[in-house]
């Protein structure tokens, strides 16, 4: 079936709708994509359809060895915590310097208070509220550079968000909680206490990830919420 899509130019289009659908789960992991499926679902010439899929190998949506047909990035437990751990080293640094400016940005409350909205009303899908919020963080530092190197890990956290939260193994009052807390602790100039209660936020979420995807959950994934217990 040929998809519609809005048309930038032909090869950003279709880079960004296939990108879309592997976050949406349109295409299972490892699953092959090669340039005559894109050009037949596209409408496209080969041309276009290859150049959309180097593109997205290079963004690390698809993955190509020696050659072969690209395939949809498969992650497993080892490439979560990577990607979780290098997260927490950008993102730890940010909130100590936000914290030394007492600047919580009202981006990210604006992000919490939906995520609270949809949990209340049933709906676990806040992969983008959640990652805004993260990203407003960043982004308040005002460092172009921070903000791409955050920017280029983009699309494997937010895969890693949709499978586990997709899974309903993190519950939202948890991070709705924990988001708050971040925000309180950074306007109350603690560094270190957001520090602390970041590394725990996304150790909870890297070590259920890594358990989801057949690895073995480290002891992070079932420790209580601080932030929970805070206001209790």
């Amino acid at each position: 079936m040929v998809r519609n899509i809005v048309v930038t130019s032909v090869i950003d289009a279709v880079a960004d709708d296939l990108r879309k659908q592997v976050l949406d789960g349109a295409f299972a992991p490892d699953s092959p994509l090669t340039e005559a499926d894109v050009a037949s679902r596209y409408d496209v010439a080969r041309a276009t359809a290859k150049a959309a899929i180097e593109r997205l190998v290079g963004e690390k949506v698809l993955v190509r060895k020696n050659h072969k047909t690209a395939r949809v990035v498969k992650l497993g437990p080892d490439d979560v915590r990577d990607i979780y751990r290098t997260r927490a080293y950008l993102e730890s640094e940010v909130l100590r310097r936000l914290a030394e400016r007492r600047e919580a940005p009202e981006q990210a409350r604006v992000a919490n208070d939906e995520i609270d909205t949809l949990w209340h009303a049933g709906e676990w899908d806040i992969v983008e509220p959640d990652m805004r919020f993260h990203t407003s963080l960043i982004d308040a530092l005002d460092s172009p550079r921070t903000s791409a190197v955050y920017g280029s890990l983009a699309f494997e956290v937010r895969l890693c968000m949709a499978q586990l939260q997709g899974s309903q193994r993190l519950s939202p009052e948890i991070i709705v909680a924990e988001h708050a807390q971040l925000l309180t602790l950074i306007e109350a100039g603690n560094a270190d206490g957001a520090a602390s209660l970041l590394d725990e936020h996304l150790a909870r979420a890297r070590e259920l990830l890594a358990g989801a995807l057949g690895g073995k959950p480290g002891p992070e994934a079932y420790l209580p919420s601080s932030a929970l217990a805070a206001t209790a």
